[in-house]
């Protein structure tokens, strides 16, 4: 794999690491200062600050297990897809675990200028549980 690609996944990686562990500080330092993140439902956001608000009312904490890393270089920049499984708890306190999903960055000067996140939070109804035994038994914490 050249170079560039490694870098930008190693850049991933950080930014998604840092994100899932809360510290937000060490996440934005990888982001463009005009980078866009978009997630499901159209839902754009500019800021970490903006993607912290927006999630309050959808879960307590959210993580990846990031299983695999896809790359490509363009002429805006180096692509990479992470793919992997959320785990986390919902606003109700329950834990849930192996819901796919899919986030494309888009990595340019060594900064993440665009986050495009795809998942099946919605489609799982692991949001509305509000006790394990309402989780199909696929998203259940063993």
């Amino acid at each position: 794999m050249p170079e560039e690609l490694m870098n930008a996944v190693a850049l991933v990686e950080d930014y998604l690491a840092a994100m899932g562990a809360g510290r937000v500080d060490d996440a934005r330092r990888h982001l463009s200062p005009d980078a866009t993140l978009v997630f499901p439902g159209g839902k754009t956001y500019r800021t970490l600050a903006e993607l912290a608000e927006g999630s309050a009312g959808r879960y307590r904490f959210v993580d990846k297990h990031r299983d695999e890393y896809d790359t490509l270089s363009t002429v805006d920049g180096e692509v990479v897809y992470s793919l992997g499984r959320l785990f986390g708890e919902n606003i109700h306190g329950v834990a849930f675990d192996g819901v796919r999903y899919v986030d494309r960055f888009l990595v340019r000067d060594g900064l993440v200028v665009e986050q495009r996140v795809w998942n099946d939070l919605a489609e799982s109804g692991v949001l509305l549980a509000r006790t394990a035994e309402e989780l199909d038994e696929r998203w259940r914490v063993p």
